[in-house]
């Protein structure tokens, strides 16, 4: 793992804290426990490393989890928040609990009971059945956003009508289920792995099964198994975090950028290239000069709009870029250039030395 500088103190017997030259940034996988927001997570941590820095630092998540799902939600760390766009459209990948034979108003155990199945209707409901309906929504779906969901329509959180008693019209969106297995049945409960898309609700989804059985079902419990590069194997739980915060180990709990990124093709820039690339100003390239150079695994030619990480010599990715075709001039070919997205570390001269 890359060592991240951070600013954080360290106190060394009675005397003054010693603080490192560089406020801290990467990500944390953290594992969120049962009836905490994903906002209650973020607040936490913030409010932990509030009490252990001089100066607060950003904290974020990526990819909402219900209160009364588990599991794995990335944090992001002061200017890793920059980089949380670059990770949104990773699939994830759930273990869910289905209840059949109840339909609710929120599609989780949550929610008030709006409709019972006849015990009759339940008698053939077994697993093979199951199993062939999950098949049919294998591949690219539409789903209508539950009313107890973040959306907006008209600039209305769906959530907020729906607590006045409205019902909204939504526009169905596509979600993509790459797989969905059926891992164990036990009476009116089935559980299920589920490898999707962002966007997809996984509340919606049960929902739409057990409307497909013909029996109704809701969501009864959720855990978050993988984020992209996250997975819950390495999630850390908040208690977890807490202590590593507080013993001063905060480099030992973040996860670098870089790390985070590798799907991201590497762009490796000299020291004068690096100092452009840290003020926004596009960078050629140009592999004799070392103004910007690909990294192994990335080849030519080039794919205009490409997102590329920017990596000074010997150190860690300074920012997030795109590779363009520049204006070609005096008959010459048109040069590649990348331009400067998102800079992620700085100095007093613009680019943090690594």
């Amino acid at each position: 793992m890359i060592k991240i500088m951070s600013r954080h103190a360290t106190t060394v017997g009675e005397g003054a804290p010693v603080i490192a030259p560089h406020p801290p940034m990467g990500f944390v996988n953290a594992h969120k426990p049962s009836g905490w927001t994903s906002h209650d997570v973020v607040a936490k941590v913030r409010s932990l490393l509030k009490s252990a820095l001089p100066a607060p630092v950003k904290v974020g998540h990526v990819g909402t989890l219900d209160p009364m799902a588990t599991g794995v939600l990335p944090l992001c760390v002061g200017k890793a928040t920059k980089a949380a766009q670059y990770l949104v459209a990773e699939e994830k990948t759930y273990r869910a609990v289905m209840k059949l034979g109840e339909r609710t108003d929120t599609q989780d155990a949550t929610g008030a009971v709006l409709s019972r199945a006849e015990p009759a209707s339940l008698d053939g409901i077994d697993r093979e059945r199951i199993e062939a309906v999950c098949r049919e929504f294998v591949g690219p779906i539409r789903q209508v956003p539950p009313m107890y969901s973040a959306v907006k329509v008209a600039g209305t959180p769906l959530y907020k009508s729906a607590r006045a008693g409205l019902e909204v019209e939504r526009t169905p969106r596509e979600v993509f289920i790459a797989s969905l297995r059926v891992l164990e049945t036990d009476g009116l409960l089935a559980t299920v792995e589920v490898h999707c898309s962002k966007g997809t609700y996984i509340r919606t989804l049960c929902a739409d099964i057990g409307d497909r059985l013909g029996v109704g079902a809701h969501l009864a419990g959720l855990e978050r198994l993988r984020v992209g590069p996250f997975a819950l194997e390495q999630a850390v739980t908040l208690e977890r975090i807490e202590a590593m915060i507080r013993s001063g180990a905060i480099d030992e709990l973040l996860i670098p950028v870089d790390t985070v990124l590798a799907h991201l093709p590497l762009v490796v820039v000299d020291a004068s290239a690096a100092e452009r690339v840290g003020h926004g100003a596009p960078v050629p390239m140009s592999p004799k000069s070392g103004a910007g150079r690909a990294a192994a695994g990335m080849m030519a030619p080039w794919q205009s709009d490409q997102i590329v990480r920017i990596r000074r010599d010997e150190g860690d990715v300074i920012a997030i870029g795109r590779m363009a075709v520049a204006p070609a001039a005096h008959g010459r070919p048109a040069p590649w250039v990348i331009r400067v997205e998102t800079v992620l570390t700085e100095t007093e001269d613009g680019i943090r030395e690594a």
